[in-house]
Order: structure tokens, then C-alpha cells, then sequence
């Protein structure tokens, strides 16, 4: 009887299988990939945005950025692991050699790809077509930090939802999420100008936090670790609460 394949190997083939799925779906590239470049873009374009502070491209791109995290990890990781649950797929899964924590690393794995594809394409946009050019205090290290638990953060709430709710529900509620991300969380028009108590709910938000990490990061400027605490604490809740809840069947 021939032995299961090493465990890095199951998870880099399950990752590819994770990709090949995601390219299949024509929807979730438009908004994981065209979407936040479609935005920066448009709103780039227009004058819409407050003169004073920084130019239209230098505030959108964060947000960008932040749009293409929220929109891979946690629409469409939610939606599209909560059709797997209820198409029984994981229960398949769960019967094949690759344990648990391999299936989750795979799809970490694959968000991780297409994030790498959305920030480039973003950044390519904002370079090429936008003339944007890297602050000279830009901060790698802070943007890296929000990258990786802005992703985790988000990947924790679209997972608590695919393993909580009917498929149909996480669909509706993931959508209906993102749009409210979009439109109070920083994305697209600035926290500072959204009428109190809004903008104090807005910055603690994850997706709030997640911008104003990323705009730091950006600028080299501005109180980057109390959005980085709001970001990790939305992250660490939302994995305890998934761990709990999450059904496999």
C-alpha cells in the first residue's frame, strides 16, 4: 500500500487546486482583481476628494490595497468555503490524507497568491497609468505588517461566516459587508471626514484600521500600532469564534 505524500506536498497541490477553482470564477476575479484597480482608477479621476492633504492617488492607493485584501480574504474565501461545506466538499476532503490544518493552510496559501497578483496590479496601475511614485518615508515593514494581519484578520471573519451560516446567507451577508467596508471604512473617502460618532465606529472597524495601518505604512507617517492592535484584535476574536463554530458538514 503506497504512503500519503509528504505533507508540504499535499498542501502546495491542494493550494494549486485552490488557484485553478479561483480562476474558474470569473466573478470573484472581477472583485478581487478589477474591482479595487477599477476604483483607484475612477476616483483617482475625478475631483472628488478633498484638495488640501495628500494627492487623489497617494490617499486611494492604501485603500486600494485594502479593498483587494478584504475582497480575497474574506469574500471570497467565505463564499466560496461555504459552498464547499454545503456542497460537501470538505466533508470529502476531510476524508481524503490531508489533515484539517493542511486544507487551511492551502487556502491560506492561495489568498496569499492572489493578493500578491491584486497589490501588483494596483501598484503597476498607480505607477503607469496614474504617475504615482513611492513616498521616500514609506514604510515596507508597517505595509507588511497590515498585509499579513489585515489577511488574517479577514480571513478569520469570512471563515466564521462559511462555517456558521447556510451558503446563501454567507453570500448575502459577505456582499452586504463589503459594500458597508467600502463606503465607511476609509477606502474611497477619508474617516476624518464622515460626521461624528460614524467616524469613531469607522476606525474600528477592521477594515478601517486596515487602511489607516496601510496608510501609514504608505507615508512613512501617522500612529500605525493602535490600528495594527484594532486590526489583530478583530483577528484573534474572529478565529477563537470560528474554531468554536465552524462545521464541517
Amino acid at each position: 500500500m503506497s504512503s500519503p505524500a509528504a505533507l508540504p506536498r499535499m498542501v502546495a497541490s491542494q493550494a494549486g487546486m485552490e488557484l485553478r477553482l479561483t480562476a474558474r470564477r470569473g466573478e470573484n476575479l472581477f472583485v478581487t482583481l478589477v474591482l479595487p484597480a477599477a476604483l483607484l482608477v475612477f476616483f483617482a479621476s475625478v475631483p472628488v476628494l478633498p484638495s488640501e492633504g495628500p494627492s487623489a492617488v497617494d490617499f486611494l492607493l492604501p485603500g486600494a490595497v485594502g479593498l483587494a485584501i478584504m475582497a480575497t480574504a474574506f469574500v471570497n474565501l467565505g463564499i466560496a468555503t461555504a459552498f464547499e461545506r454545503g456542497y460537501g466538499v470538505l466533508k470529502r476532503l476531510g476524508g481524503s490524507p490531508l489533515p484539517r490544518s493542511g486544507l487551511l493552510a492551502a487556502k491560506v496559501a492561495a489568498v496569499a497568491v492572489v493578493e500578491g497578483i491584486g497589490v501588483a496590479i494596483l501598484v503597476g496601475v498607480a505607477a503607469l497609468a496614474l504617475g504615482w511614485r513611492p513616498d521616500p518615508s514609506i514604510a515596507p515593514a508597517v505595509i507588511a505588517a497590515a498585509v499579513v494581519i489585515g489577511t488574517f484578520a479577514f480571513a478569520s471573519l469570512g471563515l466564521l461566516l462559511a462555517g456558521a451560516l447556510r451558503p446563501e446567507a454567507t453570500l448575502a451577508i459577505a456582499n452586504a459587508v463589503f459594500v458597508l467596508f467600502l463606503l465607511v471604512g476609509g477606502v474611497i473617502l477619508p474617516i476624518a471626514k464622515l460626521p461624528e460618532p460614524l467616524a469613531t465606529v469607522a476606525r474600528a472597524l477592521p477594515s478601517g484600521a486596515l487602511t489607516d495601518a496601510l496608510r501609514a505604512g504608505f507615508t512613512g507617517s501617522g500612529d500605525a500600532l493602535a490600528p495594527l492592535l484594532v486590526l489583530g484584535a478583530w483577528g484573534v476574536v474572529a478565529a477563537l469564534l470560528a474554531a468554536r463554530t465552524f462545521r464541517w458538514e
